[in-house]
């Protein structure tokens, strides 16, 4: 009996193999030897096999658990990014990219093989709570991430709203013993709805003097971050802008599609935003420029540090090549892979890292990040002053005086490179509009080479 079952498994295994082998036969060739395929799936079913025919607990032992868990490792092997999708873990992808979901409001990465907040939302329980950008995740629910996966770590996170979840984090402080303090939070889940575009207004006089310069910050590029970047920019447009900061700071990316829209908006139509490059020719597409409508040609800075990742890294690698904006801050995260998402049927997907970005002059974005053209390295205790100021929560008496201290020294250098900007370019202006003067209208006429007069001057 054992022997038929592992012939039936061994056929199925070999006929997904044998799918599967086609499918990538459009791709480069593997450097597997012609045999490989039937000796390791050979070996995986002979294992599944016994492991479900002598694992001491057998309700462990389902075809779909072990299936799962052996898809899990097997893409968790690969990169923090490429994650096999169960029924629960692709309905969440789904609903996020629409703009809800359910959790705690942080968006998590792995950074110097540690899992870091990147960025906590606003008016989410994270926010709500203090959390801060760099803040490293110790333990999720008493269980330790120093061997946690980016997926699982995402999965455990997550959960239905009014569920609780309790966090172990460590906070960087320079010179600190065990390099920071060490705090827990118990947070509430609850359902998150993401306004990508935040803070649209215009900077006020005591930091933009009389130029009209507009800011806005995009937290996240979501299904609706064009459209709502669009009517942000229409209300500054109106009231008169003349200069346009864009802050990206923590911006932790989103869909693909959404960063080349936003970037679009200030170059042409067809211009070539980002370029993905693949093992196949089929991997590899340029991105370009597709909105139908073109905003004002008015100076943008982009405001940058190092938790802008991914669509963030699109955008202001697009808009610096281009030189369409100017980079202010700190150099970006580096997170320049593509992942597609791929419906494998039955409820469940498949994320997989399938090229990697590159900038419009083929500058590589992945584990290098996209470098500010005005570096403005900010402290830990300065980054947390302006998160704080950001927060839409009421703030407690410590965190009032903290933020009473804030001064944010890349945007007043942005604000200030927008001034020069206009400055130099309304003298320029000016000085082709002037009038010539008679010297220059009727300059004297050239002397011959050997001294003599002209013809005109003898006259």
């Amino acid at each position: 009996m054992a022997c038929a079952r592992l012939t039936v498994l061994l056929t199925a295994f070999m006929l997904l193999t044998g799918l599967l082998g086609w499918q990538s036969g459009r791709s480069a060739q593997v450097a597997d030897k012609p045999d490989d395929s039937y000796q390791y799936t050979l070996l995986f079913a002979r294992v599944m096999q016994m492991i479900r025919q002598d694992y001491v607990d057998e309700s462990k032992t389902s075809y779909k658990d072990l299936t799962y868990a052996a898809l899990r490792g097997m893409l968790s092997s690969l990169d923090p990014h490429s994650q096999f999708l169960d029924e629960e873990a692709f309905q969440d992808m789904q609903r996020e990219t629409k703009g809800e979901f359910s959790g705690l409001g942080i968006v998590i990465g792995i950074k110097d093989s540690e899992l870091v907040i990147l960025s906590p939302m606003e008016d989410t329980p994270g926010g709500r709570a203090g959390l801060m950008p760099g803040d490293r995740i110790l333990k999720i629910d008493g269980k330790n991430t120093e061997k946690m996966t980016l997926a699982a770590a995402e999965k455990a996170l997550k959960g239905l709203p009014g569920e609780k979840a309790a966090l172990t984090l460590l906070r960087p402080v320079a010179g600190a013993p065990g390099g920071g303090t060490v705090f827990e939070v118990v947070l509430t889940r609850e359902t998150i709805r993401v306004a990508s575009v935040k803070d649209a207004r215009m900077l006020p006089a005591s930091l933009a003097g009389q130029d009209k310069i507009g800011y806005v910050r995009i937290e996240e590029f979501a299904d609706n971050t064009s459209d709502e970047l669009d009517h942000a920019l229409e209300g500054l447009e109106q009231a008169g802008m003349q200069a346009l900061v864009i802050d990206l700071r923590n911006n932790p990316g989103g869909l693909l599609d959404s960063a080349v829209d936003v970037a679009g908006k200030f170059v042409p139509t067809n211009t070539v935003i980002v370029s993905t490059k693949g093992r196949t020719p089929d991997q590899s597409q340029d991105f370009r420029a597709r909105s139908e409508r073109q905003h004002p040609n008015y100076p943008i800075a982009l405001l940058i540090n190092g938790y802008s990742a991914s669509g963030a890294e699109i955008v202001a690698g697009a808009l610096k090549d281009l030189n369409r904006a100017i980079l202010v801050g700190e150099t970006t995260f580096g997170k320049g892979s593509v992942q597609t998402v791929q419906t494998l049927g039955n409820g469940v997907g498949l994320r997989l890292t399938m090229a990697k970005y590159y900038t419009p002059s083929k500058r590589t974005i992945h584990e290098v990040g996209v470098a500010p053209d005005i570096d403005v390295p900010i402290s830990d205790v300065e980054e947390r002053r302006i998160v704080l100021a950001e927060a839409k929560r009421p703030l407690t008496a410590e965190e009032q005086a903290d933020v009473a201290k804030m001064e944010d020294r890349q945007l007043e250098r942005a604000v200030s490179s927008l001034r020069s900007v206009r400055i130099y370019n309304e003298r320029q202006a000016a000085l082709h509009a002037a009038p010539k003067t008679t010297a220059e209208a009727n300059p004297p006429a050239p002397k011959p080479a050997d001294g003599s007069t002209t013809p005109g001057a003898a006259q």
